[in-house]
């Protein structure tokens, strides 16, 4: 049976971020991930931190996956991995998730690649991103820990649109625990052959996500073939959580599951 793990960052928004790990269990899942919770800073305050640890403690779940900073994503930021005027910012923020990973069992983590500035020279842009994945990857690889890169849509200066986007990057890097972040998603929707992805690339998934199209809703909303894509890529030897990284709407989030 699929295991779903329920991104607490885009769902259960009508809560406090810190009551959604409870709403969740409540739910009837027993594992959340997040982007980044402090979306203002790379380096919240001990006390947030402990906060944060505690709820996911007290609501007893497993934290599947945690997101480095990836800038101001309300304000349009998509990560900061590829910025070299931040390489100093990202580094903190490593040393932080370390520890937070440390604290929660924590061993999947995604770094946002970041958008290409006009204003930079963009292979100093890449030069910086496969430093800062290197750097990531060392040191969360010391838990045991896996960096995801991910393909994402609706951001034309994001420069990883399809899975072959990403795998070049992972390649260059060379890193055993950097792989890729398959959100069913983004790559639909910027037009990759996801049945193809999967079929080539299944075993190599580090995570998988999903959401349906168009509209970004829950599994069953739009048109694409979710349920058959997971099965295929259990199949191709992915054997972690989905995370279910959906609008959620007017209606109950999660009523597909038992439908």
């Amino acid at each position: 049976m699929t295991r779903y793990t329920v991104n607490a960052s885009i769902l259960l928004t009508d809560l406090p971020l810190l009551d959604r790990p409870a709403a969740a269990r409540a739910a009837g899942f027993d594992a959340v991930e997040f982007w980044w919770p402090w979306p203002a800073t790379a380096l919240p305050s001990a006390g947030e931190v402990d906060e944060f640890v505690a709820a996911i403690d007290d609501a007893g779940v497993a934290l599947t996956g945690l997101n480095f900073f990836a800038g101001d994503m309300p304000a349009g930021d998509r990560g900061i991995v590829n910025n070299p005027s931040r390489v100093d910012e990202f580094t903190a923020n490593v040393d932080l998730v370390v520890d937070i990973a440390g604290r929660t069992g924590c061993r999947h983590f995604n770094a946002l690649y970041g958008l290409h500035d006009d204003g930079v020279d963009a292979e100093a842009e890449a030069t910086t991103a496969r430093a800062n994945l290197a750097h990531a990857a060392a040191k969360v690889g010391e838990l045991g820990g896996t960096v995801l890169l991910e393909p994402v849509s609706g951001a034309p200066a994001y420069p990883l649109k399809t899975a072959a986007d990403a795998l070049g990057v992972i390649e260059q890097v060379g890193a055993g625990n950097l792989r890729l972040l398959a959100d069913f998603y983004h790559l639909a929707v910027n037009g990759d052959d996801v049945a193809h992805v999967i079929a080539e690339h299944a075993a190599r998934f580090g995570h998988v996500q999903i959401a349906d199209a168009p509209g970004r809703g829950a599994p069953g909303s739009g048109d694409l073939p979710l349920l058959d894509w997971i099965a295929a890529a259990q199949e191709g030897g992915y054997d972690g959580p989905v995370g279910l990284e959906y609008l959620a709407g007017d209606t109950d989030p999660f009523a597909w599951v038992n439908s």
